[in-house]
């Protein structure tokens, strides 16, 4: 009998020529195109009762959306027809969904109880709970001062070491839990090749009291491993070779390289081939932020990613966060030809989730290729860009609000203060909320100054939460894992490949093979330098 994942490749299609999909079509130009939204909740006296959904600690309002039931009826049989149910299963079973590398798609698995049974066959899995074991002896021993630098001083400063979702991930973890630092312990990053981020650091880190984290699943990652020589250069400067002993972990499968680098072997972590780079928080490369946090407050992340994981694989469509989500994406990426969606949180330790959510849905979702090999025949992954709170006001709401495109926003609200007065995040709520009254209801009236008009009809979902907890975060992230995930089922791409990254760092690393203007450009750099 063929398993989930065989079964919805062979009864595979174009998403175009699925009937939901067709009827779709004819829904959006009959019903819903030169509808505004202030007519669809004047239609709909309990719009916002039918068209709000709540997932464990998160609030989803997407009633200023253009939608109805029928929408939603249509989009949820889309999923259906395009068998999402079918590859949720197939992912959480273990079976190797990321079809063009061959690899099962497992980072649910990191955030896991032995009791949800995901993919407990999969090799490394049953080693997942050993690494998270080892992770929480290190951090407590760093914390408790078992752990020292060199010359017998506590280590204060952790400086994560990596690149993609090796940095982003950390990041934005790191700063959106700022409440929570460990006292005493500080957080860095240092990810650009082009090294000034850990110049800059060397100013104010003392070698003695630093411990960097190397984050290179290969350890040979050309980025992360030219800054990870530099620090080591400096540490060795500083404290001779037996520093590196002291003041080096690495979250890294390649035991050779970190033989040759001089990495301990009681100062590394693995972790798996299942788990891609932009899904790999949940991972041994969280250490850092592991290291920041405390031990605790990391695994309290992963039980809100696990509390999202379960709704996700239980909630019916109509009723599930995630796949609201992505149908909406697909709603407006396909049917209203939106180019983009703007991420804007109201709370600035999210000052870095755009950023993070623009590599996971950039890089997931930026294909022209489908998983069978042929040619897309529509378009998939928007542009994700975004800033937090008023500073985004104060910079793109222009475009917005009186621009000529439409760009889908995704509110992100806390009620509670994340470290501020409360008066303060009082502003920032009622900022946000206004702002998306804006964008729905315009502002216009007879003899108004035409620069003066907003029209309005501009599209938002908002997502509140009572405060921005550890366990909040982890759900916000799985959130969008899974968005992407459906959606990428539905256009039938591979959503965990990034092939399209390669070509670039090839072509750096191979100066002999250039265009004509690459090579002129050569030549300038090297009269200018």
């Amino acid at each position: 009998m063929a398993n989930a994942y065989t079964e919805r490749k062979i009864s595979s299609r174009y998403p175009l020529d699925l009937a939901a999909w067709k009827s779709l079509a004819a829904h959006y130009r009959q019903d819903i195109r030169g509808r505004t939204l202030r007519d669809l909740f004047s239609r709909d006296k309990n719009r916002v009762e039918r068209f709000g959904v709540e997932a464990n600690d998160l609030f989803l309002d997407y009633s200023k959306n253009h939608i109805n039931a029928k929408t939603r009826k249509l989009l949820a049989q889309l999923a259906r027809q395009a068998h999402v149910a079918a590859a949720i299963q197939a992912m959480f079973a273990g079976e190797r969904i990321n079809e063009t590398e061959g690899r099962s798609v497992l980072h649910g698995a990191l955030r896991a109880k032995i009791s949800d049974t995901v993919a407990l066959e999969t090799a490394g899995v049953p080693e997942v709970w050993e690494v998270l074991t080892r992770m929480e002896s290190f951090v407590d021993d760093v914390h408790s001062g078992g752990i020292k630098g060199s010359t017998g001083k506590r280590l204060t400063d952790i400086v994560n070491i990596g690149i993609g979702g090796s940095d982003l991930g950390p990041v934005m973890a790191s700063r959106a839990l700022r409440t929570y630092w460990h006292e005493g312990i500080r957080f860095h990053s240092v990810s650009n090749v082009d090294g000034t981020q850990l110049a800059d650091l060397q100013h104010e880190l003392d070698p003695e009291t630093t411990l960097f984290v190397i984050c290179s699943k290969t350890f040979t990652t050309l980025e992360t491993m030219t800054n990870a020589r530099a620090a080591r250069n400096w540490v060795v400067d500083a404290l001779d070779e037996v520093g590196v002993q002291y003041h080096f972990v690495a979250a890294s499968t390649n035991h050779e390289a970190m033989d040759e680098f001089g990495i301990r072997s009681d100062y590394r972590f693995g972790f798996w081939d299942w788990v891609g780079g932009r899904y790999s928080l949940w991972s041994a490369v969280g250490l850092s932020l592991a290291l920041v946090v405390g031990m605790d407050v990391f695994k309290r992340l992963l039980s809100g990613g696990r509390r999202m994981d379960l709704h996700f694989r239980q909630a019916p469509f109509e009723e599930n966060m995630p796949v609201l989500l992505a149908l909406l994406g697909v709603w407006y990426n396909n049917f209203h030809g939106a180019q983009s969606q703007a991420i804007l949180p109201y709370d600035n330790r999210l000052d870095r989730f755009p950023a993070y959510l623009q590599q996971l849905q950039m890089e997931s979702s930026g294909k022209s290729v489908r998983m069978d090999g042929n040619p897309v025949r529509c378009d998939t992954g928007m542009v994700i860009w975004g800033e937090a709170g008023s500073n985004a006001q104060h910079s793109f709401y222009q475009l917005l609000h009186q621009g000529t495109r439409l760009v889908p926003v995704d509110f992100i609200l806390t009620v509670r203060s994340s470290g501020a007065t409360q008066a303060q995040q009082d502003l920032a709520i009622a900022n946000c909320l206004a702002q998306s009254e804006a964008l729905m209801d315009g502002f216009d009236f007879e003899g108004l100054e035409p620069y003066r008009v907003h029209a309005g009809n501009n599209p938002s979902n908002t997502i509140v939460f009572a405060e921005l907890t550890p366990e909040v975060l982890g759900q916000l992230i799985a959130l969008y894992e899974h968005k992407v995930f459906v959606e990428g089922v539905i256009w039938g791409i591979d959503s965990f490949d990034q092939w399209g990254v390669e070509l670039g760092k090839k072509l750096a690393a191979d100066p002999d093979s250039a265009n004509a203007s690459t090579l002129a450009l050569r030549r300038r750099i090297k009269r200018l330098r």
